[in-house]
């Protein structure tokens, strides 16, 4: 996840390629400084990135100016400081993901940003307050965004703007399924493929954090050796990549840590099979992606000697149940963590 912090003209000519990268770069301002130049009930101008039709985000995104919008009495106003480019987001843009905004649309689905203006009835929010969308919502990737005071989570100030911009989609999926799956307790191990994404580096700290061990597996590519050292600074029990793994018995790897009773798959094809070799009888894979867009294949051994489980997770179908309140304790947690320095993530992959 490369970090950029550039107006949203400069992350349109990025190309949003699919890496998880942060555009953004609007400087936080004290309220006193603010220039009142536009109506209470309208918001400012706004610069955004839009899309009139499907396809490869870099034909068919371009960057425009919107008109000042209404701000309704329980509307919120906010200046976005910073907002994501996840996988996701370019999936919507080419017009594959299940669920997506009618075109045009401004891209974006998770952000952070300063309360800039409020309606008349709004009490709880005050401009200069930091918010991110919760759940998260379409049209982030402008430079203000005006929506219902419900749809803003306030958060504490001291929160790195990098961490509160990304802290929904990856983090919180990784605490779902560590939670959601399988009862686990300390000494427990889990094993994942895509353990350099940021979900593969959040389930290993906030797993660490839980005494819980990680097996990890990782493409062969060149710089391997630095992603595994890298995920073992943050906690990794042991990565191999794929190669490696190319043995009879891979639960021979093991040493001294336990048969994973829990796996996550974000790859499918044959490293979704890896992790199913890891896992112990009665274990469970819940996958979360498939990046190489490759079938999942399973063999008749593992249901029916090994009793494997097979499950699917998907953030926002979870969110928009009646989760509300626990999404946003489960966002401050993982925003103490970040800031405590126990949770943090590689923005270059």
């Amino acid at each position: 996840m490369a970090l950029v912090r550039s107006s949203a003209a400069a992350a349109a000519l990025r190309a949003l390629n699919g890496s998880c990268s942060l555009i953004g770069g609007l400087p936080r301002s004290s309220n006193a400084l603010r220039i009142r130049c536009f109506s209470s009930l309208m918001s400012p101008p706004s610069t955004a990135v839009v899309y009139d039709q499907h396809g490869a985000p870099d034909a068919v995104t371009r960057v425009m100016e919107m008109p000042p919008v209404p701000v309704k009495e329980s509307d919120v106003c906010v200046k976005m400081l910073a907002s994501p480019i996840n996988p996701s987001d370019v999936n919507r843009i080419e017009g594959v993901y299940p669920v997506r905004p009618e075109v045009p649309a401004v891209g974006g689905y998770e952000g952070v940003g300063e309360v800039y203006s409020t309606g008349a009835a709004v009490k709880d929010l005050s401009p200069g307050d930091l918010v991110i969308p919760s759940p998260p919502s379409s049209g982030m990737w402008q430079t203000y965004v005006v929506k219902d005071q419900s749809m803003w989570h306030k958060i504490d100030k001291d929160s790195p703007i990098e961490y509160a911009a990304t802290i929904t989609v990856n983090p919180l999926t990784a605490l779902r399924m560590l939670e959601d799956f399988v009862s686990m307790k300390a000494g427990d191990s889990v094993v994942q493929n895509g353990a350099t994404s940021i979900v593969g580096q959040c389930i290993i700290q906030i797993a660490k954090s839980r005494d819980i061990r990680s097996v990890n597996i990782i493409r062969d590519r060149a710089g391997s050796d630095e992603a595994s050292e890298m995920l073992k600074k943050l906690g990794a029990d042991e990565v191999f990549t794929e190669s490696q793994l190319e043995v009879k018995n891979v639960k021979s790897l093991l040493g001294n840590v336990s048969e994973p009773a829990l796996g996550f798959n974000c790859v499918g094809g044959n490293a979704a099979s890896l992790v199913m070799k890891f896992l112990r009888q009665g274990g469970a894979m819940v996958t979360y992606g498939g990046m190489s867009k490759k079938p999942i294949t399973v063999s008749t051994s593992s249901f029916i000697f090994k009793d494997l489980s097979l499950r699917g997770f998907w953030l926002q179908k979870w969110m928009v149940s009646d989760k509300a309140i626990e999404c946003r304790q489960m966002i401050d947690y993982l925003l103490d963590l970040a800031q405590e320095g126990k949770l943090k993530y590689d923005f270059a992959n």
